[in-house]
């Protein structure tokens, strides 16, 4: 493995990482398989074991970087969204209004992604402690916080109208999204990118 190699490797926040750059390695393959299965079957109930075995590795192994199955489907949704990231990079910048439908577009692609997510979203809701919790407390303050910097910018380069504001617009955005993918689970006819979309023009100046 490269220099260039070991740098692009980004180290887990979930889970173990294992040893060096090659543990590292090894947990970012298992992730990327397990999001081709959800790919392929959608994300089910299934056991620690039998995800291991649709992946195509051991239980011990598994267990070696995820010490639960919930521990792994938070690793493998953040997986998911890092990936997203990465393959934005180097695109013309996005319009804040623009983040969050094209952000649910990319969930669609994935089948069993938004699914995963409300399951996750659902979990961390009922238990007091533990890795969706943790995860997703931490995610949409993150996700929010974006949002509002670029309604601000955007604000400021007079894109978006100036009288909202913009801590509660990307609050309110956020829950729109999330919203529209659940209602999207239940009938799939909802059309959420276009539906989204509607919050430029309603923000137009």
């Amino acid at each position: 493995m490269s220099a260039e190699d070991d740098a692009a490797i980004t180290p887990p926040r979930i889970g173990r990482a294992g040893s060096y750059s090659k543990g590292i390695a090894r947990r970012q393959e298992i992730l990327d398989r397990a999001i081709e299965v959800f790919r392929q079957r959608g994300a089910d109930g299934t056991s620690l074991r039998r995800i291991a075995g649709a992946i195509g590795v051991s239980h011990g192994a598994l267990l070696h970087y995820f010490s639960s199955r919930e521990e792994l489907l938070v690793a493998v949704y953040e997986h998911a969204e890092h990936r997203r990231d990465v393959d934005k990079e180097g695109r013309v910048p996005e319009r804040s209004v623009d983040v969050m439908a094209n952000a649910a577009l990319a969930n669609l692609e994935v089948p069993g992604l938004v699914q995963l997510y409300s399951t996750l979203v659902a979990t961390s809701l009922e238990a007091e402690a533990g890795p969706a919790k943790e995860y997703f407390t931490a995610r949409f303050e993150r996700v929010r916080s974006s949002l509002e910097r670029k309604l601000r910018e955007d604000q400021q380069g007079g894109i978006v109208r100036s009288d909202v504001d913009a801590a509660r617009m990307a609050a309110l955005i956020v829950a729109a999204s999330d919203g529209l993918q659940i209602q999207w689970l239940l009938e799939p006819t909802i059309e959420l990118k276009e539906t989204l979309e509607t919050f430029a023009v309603l923000l137009a100046p």
